[in-house]
């Protein structure tokens, strides 16, 4: 949308990274199977090339830890062409959102999730 670009025409990047929080809570929570997930980190933003009007972004998240009220991903934000399929990445970053309670203090994944992704238990104190 026209209040998204600035004026060499490309999407700015706040924009692009409410995008990234966005689609990274929805992996999240798909992950933890709960809608309990909130941010507590978003890590270093590298803008490598820039979006413009009309291109088509995907945004990939892979988890590289789970511990044991939260969740750490990796994501990636490409450009994609429509017509040759190519995709180039535009911006990544690490993200860390943490599982909460109706009273907002973290509480634990639980064991079964980790069991469903294959992840190790957590060690018991």
């Amino acid at each position: 949308m026209g209040k998204d670009i600035g004026i060499h025409g490309n999407l700015f990047g706040g924009t692009l990274m409410s995008w990234i929080d966005e689609a990274a809570a929805a992996f999240a929570s798909e992950y933890c199977c709960t809608p309990n997930m909130v941010t507590v980190r978003v890590g270093e933003l590298v803008f490598r090339k820039p979006l413009k009007a009309g291109q088509h972004v995907r945004i990939y998240g892979e988890v590289s830890a789970l511990g044991t009220s939260s969740i750490t991903m990796h994501i990636k934000a490409t450009k994609f062409s429509l017509y040759s399929g190519e995709e180039v990445t535009v911006c990544t970053t690490g993200i860390t959102f943490v599982r909460i309670d109706d009273d907002g203090s973290p509480t634990p994944i639980g064991e079964s999730i980790r069991k469903k992704h294959g992840m190790p238990e957590q060690a018991k104190s």
